[in-house]
Formats: structure tokens, C-alpha cells, sequence
């Protein structure tokens, strides 16, 4: 039996708005609340987290993500409700094409 392998991405006028790999960093940033915490999560430097997140921040029509400074309590990354449903739209994408790319290899008999 055999399996289709593919990545999707979605572009904007500035490159890469959204793939694996940011959305990745977003729900690290959901689950541990600053992307600091959110790059260790996901298995990448601070530096390369930020890249990610300022790049879609760039690319989007809304802010993805508000961080706030550190301080006596401390600072925090947040996603807001346009990244909520950016994450969620991504997410019915890349099901959609993995779903529409097995039934091809189906229906190919292949």
C-alpha cells in the first residue's frame, strides 16, 4: 500500500504566512502562554520562534499574536481570536488536502 506524502504552506506579499512550522509555534504559544516557553516546547531557538511569529504578524491582515514586555509579573505572549481562526483555518485546509490526496490515490489505484 502506498501513502502520498505533501506539505502545504500559504503565502502572502512578504513569503510564508502560515505552514507547519508556525502553526506549530502557535499552539506552543497557546498552551505555555509566552513564546520563549513556546520555542523550547517546540524544539527551536528563541531567535527563530520570534522570525516565525514577527513574519506572520507582517503577512497578516490583523495581529496574530500580542506579547506584552516582562516586568514584576512577568511578560506573555498571547494569540488573539484573528489567529485563533487562522490556526483553525489552516488546520481545515491541510485536513482537506490530505483527505482530497488519499482518496486520488484511491480512486488511481495505486
Amino acid at each position: 500500500m502506498y501513502t502520498i506524502k505533501s506539505r502545504i504552506w500559504i503565502e502572502g506579499e512578504e513569503g510564508v504566512f502560515l505552514g507547519e512550522g508556525r502553526i506549530k509555534i502557535l499552539k506552543a504559544i497557546i498552551k505555555e502562554g509566552s513564546l520563549s516557553k513556546a520555542a523550547k516546547k517546540a524544539g527551536m531557538s528563541y531567535k527563530k520562534a520570534w522570525n516565525l511569529v514577527n513574519s506572520i504578524n507582517k503577512n497578516a491582515a490583523q495581529p496574530i499574536i500580542i506579547t506584552n514586555t516582562g516586568g514584576t509579573g512577568g511578560g506573555g505572549t498571547v494569540i488573539t481570536e484573528y489567529g485563533m481562526n487562522m490556526i483553525t483555518a489552516f488546520e481545515k485546509i491541510n485536513k482537506n488536502c490530505w483527505n482530497f490526496l488519499d482518496q486520488q490515490l484511491k480512486e488511481n489505484q495505486l
